[in-house]
């Protein structure tokens, strides 16, 4: 077996991966413009990070109808909360540290967008109205003012080849989440009723706005 080096300093990294041009740093804004802001109206799906209080941080995922995330102005948006476990793992976060990471995707796409800001929890029910779905208002929004924005280019969805359905997995060849919450839990949890009942919730909408 080989010897493992641990990169410890940013001078040993960039001797190895080199630093970055003139024009990569350059697309790096602190707001959107007319063509940058397409890509969050455009995207049903976002991932969120935040920081926890002990120094841990969390990747959340957000979806909804494409556009969900507001663009209030070149510099703010506005992400609904919609209903979830009650964890509100991100929204405790954002209490106790206000930096945010967002991450958009748009379906079939290969350049993302990136986000980074500072983020709030607002509640207002007349700016959170426009983000009503199926007659049900969000109660909380994340309000984020921007800090940087710019494209992340296409490469890792090259690689992974995300969009091509031929890829798709059968959800039958991974664990269901009733089987997994059993692994995990010290609470009795019987997996083919938890599985049955989530779905049946799913098929009628229940909890979803």
């Amino acid at each position: 077996m080989g010897h493992t080096r641990v990169i410890r300093t940013e001078d040993e990294l960039r001797a190895i991966i080199g630093h970055p041009s003139d024009l990569i740093v350059a697309k790096i804004a602190d707001r959107l413009n007319d063509l940058t802001r397409q890509f969050i109206e455009r995207s049903p799906f976002v991932c969120v990070a935040t920081a926890r209080p002990d120094g841990g941080l969390d990747v959340s995922p957000r979806g909804d109808p494409a556009g969900f995330v507001r663009i209030l102005d070149e510099r703010t948006l506005l992400i609904p909360d919609r209903p979830g476990n009650k964890l509100a793992d991100t929204l405790t976060n954002i209490l106790r540290d206000p930096r945010i990471g967002l991450l958009f995707l748009v379906p079939g796409i290969g350049d993302t967008f990136r986000v980074n800001g500072l983020a709030e929890i607002v509640e207002d029910p007349e700016l959170l109205a426009p983000s009503t779905v199926n007659g049900k208002p969000p109660k909380l929004g994340i309000r984020i003012t921007i800090v940087e924005a710019y494209t992340q280019c296409s490469k890792a969805l090259i690689r992974s080849d995300l969009w091509n359905d031929e890829h798709h997995v059968d959800r039958d060849e991974l664990p269901s989440s009733g089987a997994i919450l059993r692994s995990v839990s010290a609470i009795p949890v019987d997996p083919e009723t938890y599985d049955r009942e989530r779905e049946a919730r799913y098929a009628r909408g229940d909890g979803l706005y």
